[in-house]
This record gives structure tokens, C-alpha cells and sequence, in this order.
């Protein structure tokens, strides 16, 4: 434990957010710089508890306080290695998770939290500033091959366990850059894709090969896939969006969001100079309260809106948690996000009933009405019904699953009942040599549990192909072990 009163007498500080103004004039990660001494402080909060209750809360089982202690001993070189120990990509957590980690955090029984996640970001931050991080190479070829379907979080995290113990490993991608919704899915003031591409060349580096552009189960066919790799990891993630089925849907002017999303990103990788989909000078409606739909308004607000509102069919979360929420549960309470709090309005406990067209068959505005839950769903309350202005809408209810289609049709792969790719313990699908990962397996989640399937699967598939039960160490060309 670095500092046995850290948390009586340091209190919790978070990263600063960059002012609304200047942020919405630019697409840059909306933080500003910690300061190192602040975060060493930060890290000494940590209690190193003797049941550390951020491992449950985390899928990948960070070791959280140990690279906790070394932070505020100063030893970041060391916590660098304590971080990737478990983590292939600590810097895509520290920006994305929602951290259920510090949700669990012994501290936040009756206090503030850990800031673990900025902590975590920190340090690997400092690692590539430092030089710390080298490609790991393998010590031996095993001679096999696989291919990983999908360049998400899970297929990459497969992808560089895989190649770090020797296995030849080709990752295919549908999209003209790697990279799945890490790339065309997350804004860039979310995620600054330097962050990705970097991490892009070091599994390079490593021996890793990526094909972009390649629809598997079309350009490339089952027969081929399966006659060319001796294993198939399936990390395609959970792309089949949820729509909203009301009267005027065909209405030119509603879109998931997954339709206009991308092309924020295109713009910002310097493909078109505008996006084809934009919401410029428009009354813009979101209908879900999710991240996706954070993620839409701060696109939004970025392209010049009119206004932004972000409907939700739930109830208005408590500030704090409740009963139902239990320590160390994650709580479903209020929260502001950086776009939330870069202005539009939220509904809550309303729904969609209707899209309005004007006579040239555009998006008008949209009819919605107050609800309450009932018996079997969400009951209309008489009296509320109104209509908002809308030149475009963008529908960020989630997701229901794995896109069906060619692949998993002539793969024969089963599904769950929830209509995901069946697994085993081993993660392998119904099908010998197959495998998944990620939300395809597991259905919409978080970038976490992406990251930690990949791994997982990844143990599956090297013990099928090699008989070991757990994957080895790989070395560095250096004279140190290094991450």
C-alpha cells in the first residue's frame, strides 16, 4: 500500500475537460493534461484491499493495485508491465471503458472512487512516450495458421496473442481501414485514432497480417477460408442495429446511427471534405440514451446543429445509487457525459410514434408521447402526445446481435437463443476449428469484455491447435523484458 492515508486525505480528482467553446471547434480528445504529480497522488487513494474488489468489477482482471502502488512509488516502468500483463490495449479501456472497476472500488462504499481509469490511461500514455512499448516477438513459429474475422477489439486482442506465441495470423476486415467500431464507430473526440494506429504498428511489427476491404463469406468464401487456416476466430462483433418500426421510417432523414457516424470519421481521416450525412443547420433527434447516442451528439453538436435533443424510453435515472443497486454492482444512475455537457436537451420517458413528412417526402419533425411502465411494457399517457421538429433523426437504440448472412450460414455455426454464435468453455462454436469472440458470441457490450474474450479465445484456440493449456511468454529483441 503507497500511501496508508491516501484516501482520508487526498480526495478524488478527475481530468479536466477542455472548455465547451474551443472543444466544439475541433474533433481532439476532450481532456486536457493531467499532471504527473496529481496522478501519483491520485493512485496513492488506492487501499489495496485485502479482497480487492476492483478484479471483480473488471473482466480482464487488471491488476489494479499493484500498478496503483507502483504509480506513486514512481516506478512507471514497472506498472507499464503490471498494466499489459493483463490488458493488450490499455489504452483503448482508458478511453472507452466505463469502468465497472471503479464502480467496485472498496472505496466507493461510502466515499469517492479510485480514479483507476485515469490512472490506467496515464500510464500507458507515459510507456509510449518513454519508448517503453516494443513489439513482443514470438520464440518459436508453431507452423499453423488463423484467420481472425473482425478488427474490433476482440479480433485484435485475439489477433496478438495469437501471433506472440507463434501462429501465423491474417485479420480480415470489411471496412478499407482496420480497426471495426474502434475506426468508424467512435468519434474522434472520444478516441483520437493515432491511439489505434499506433497500436496498428506494433502488431505489424509482430508479424501480424491485416486485409481490409475483404467481406468474408463473399470476396473470400467459407470453402477458402477453411482450406487455407487451421483455425477461424469469428470476432465480427454485434452489428445487426435495432430499428424503430413507426409509421413514416422511409422518410428520407432517418438513419441509424451507424449510418452517420462513420462519416464524421472519414471526414477526420482526410477521405471526403464533408459527410454525406450531416447535421448541419438541422433540428436533430436521437432516440436513445445510450453511449451511441452520446456519441451522435457530440458529432452533432460538432457539425453545427440547430438544436439536439436525445430521447429515452426509460425513466430519469437516480442521482446516487439505490437499493437495487447494490455495491459493488455498476449503477444505472445519472450521468453527463462531454457531450451532454456540451449543450442539447434529454426526454426522458418518452417514445417515438410517428415520423412527419412534408410533401416532398423529407423528415419534418416526429410525434412522441410520455410513457410509464405497465403490466407488459411501456404504457402512452393520455394527454402528452406532441411533435418536435426534425430534419434528422438518429436511431441509437443498440444492437440485437451478429449480422446473419453468408458467413454464418455456410460456416453452419449454431446460435443461442438470443440469436449469437453458440461457444463453448473453450470458446469454439458448434463447429470444430471456429471460434468467436466479442460480441458475436456475447451480444452488445463493452470494450472490456471485447478485449477479454479475445484473449480467452485465443487460449482456446492456441490449446487446440498446440494441446497447451495456457499460452506462453513471448520475448523482446531487447536486453529487458518490456510490454
Amino acid at each position: 500500500m503507497g500511501d496508508p492515508k491516501g484516501f482520508l486525505t487526498t480526495p478524488r480528482e478527475a481530468p479536466k475537460r477542455r472548455p465547451v467553446d474551443l472543444r466544439l471547434m475541433d474533433w481532439r480528445e476532450v481532456y486536457e493534461d493531467f499532471p504527473r504529480a496529481n496522478l501519483e497522488k491520485q493512485a496513492g487513494r488506492c487501499m489495496n484491499c485485502g479482497i480487492p474488489f476492483c478484479h471483480q468489477g473488471c473482466p480482464l482482471g487488471n491488476l489494479i493495485p499493484e500498478w496503483n502502488d507502483l504509480v506513486y512509488r514512481h516506478d512507471w516502468r514497472e506498472a507499464t508491465e503490471r498494466l499489459h500483463a493483463t490488458n493488450n490495449f490499455p489504452e483503448f479501456t482508458g478511453t472507452l471503458c466505463p469502468a465497472p472497476c471503479e464502480a467496485a472500488c472498496v472505496l466507493a462504499i461510502n466515499s469517492d472512487a479510485v480514479t483507476i481509469k485515469q490512472v490506467e490511461i496515464e500510464i500507458v500514455d507515459r510507456a509510449w512516450d518513454e519508448g517503453w512499448i516494443r513489439p513482443q516477438l514470438p520464440t518459436v513459429k508453431s507452423g499453423r495458421k488463423v484467420a481472425v474475422v473482425g478488427s474490433g477489439p476482440a479480433g485484435l486482442a485475439a489477433a496478438q496473442q495469437l501471433t506472440r506465441v507463434g501462429h501465423d495470423v491474417v485479420v480480415f476486415e470489411r471496412a478499407d481501414r482496420i480497426g471495426g467500431l474502434l475506426r468508424y464507430g467512435i468519434p474522434e473526440f472520444k478516441m483520437e485514432k493515432a491511439r489505434l494506429d499506433r497500436r496498428l504498428e506494433q502488431m505489424k511489427a509482430e508479424g501480424t497480417l491485416f486485409r481490409a476491404s475483404v467481406d468474408v463469406g463473399t470476396d473470400v468464401t467459407v470453402d477458402q477460408l477453411r482450406a487455407d487456416f487451421d483455425a477461424v476466430v469469428l470476432a465480427g462483433g454485434a452489428t445487426a442495429w435495432r430499428d424503430l418500426p413507426a409509421q413514416g421510417r422511409e422518410l428520407e432523414g432517418v438513419y441509424q446511427a451507424m449510418e452517420f457516424l462513420p462519416w464524421a470519421n472519414h471526414v477526420q481521416q482526410g477521405d471526403i471534405d464533408a459527410p454525406k450525412i450531416s447535421a448541419e443547420g438541422k433540428d436533430v433527434i436521437i432516440i436513445g440514451g445510450g453511449d451511441t447516442g452520446a456519441d451522435c451528439l457530440g458529432t452533432s453538436h460538432r457539425q453545427g446543429a440547430r438544436s439536439v435533443t436525445q430521447l429515452e424510453i426509460m425513466p430519469t435515472p437516480p442521482e446516487k445509487r439505490t437499493e437495487g443497486m447494490p455495491w459493488p454492482t455498476y449503477p444505472m444512475v445519472y450521468r453527463v457525459s462531454s457531450a451532454h455537457e456540451e449543450g442539447g436537451d434529454r426526454l426522458f420517458s418518452v417514445n417515438t410514434t410517428e415520423f412527419v413528412g412534408d410533401a416532398d417526402g423529407k423528415l419534418a419533425g416526429i410525434k412522441i408521447v410520455e410513457v410509464r411502465r405497465g403490466e407488459k411494457g411501456f404504457d402512452p399517457v393520455e394527454g402528452t402526445e406532441r411533435t418536435l421538429p426534425a430534419q434528422l433523426v438518429l436511431l441509437a437504440m443498440g444492437f440485437v446481435g451478429p449480422e446473419k448472412g453468408k458467413l454464418l450460414d455456410d460456416l453452419g455455426v449454431e446460435l443461442d437463443e438470443r440469436g449469437n454464435v453458440a461457444r463453448d468453455q473453450s470458446f469454439m462454436t458448434s463447429v470444430e476449428g471456429v471460434f468467436s469472440a466479442g460480441d458475436m458470441g456475447r451480444g452488445q457490450s463493452l470494450i472490456v469484455w471485447a478485449i477479454a474474450e479475445g484473449r480467452a479465445a485465443a487460449a482456446g484456440v492456441d490449446a487446440f491447435l498446440t494441446g497447451r493449456d495456457v499460452l506462453p511468454r513471448p520475448i523482446n529483441p531487447t536486453d529487458r523484458p518490456l510490454v
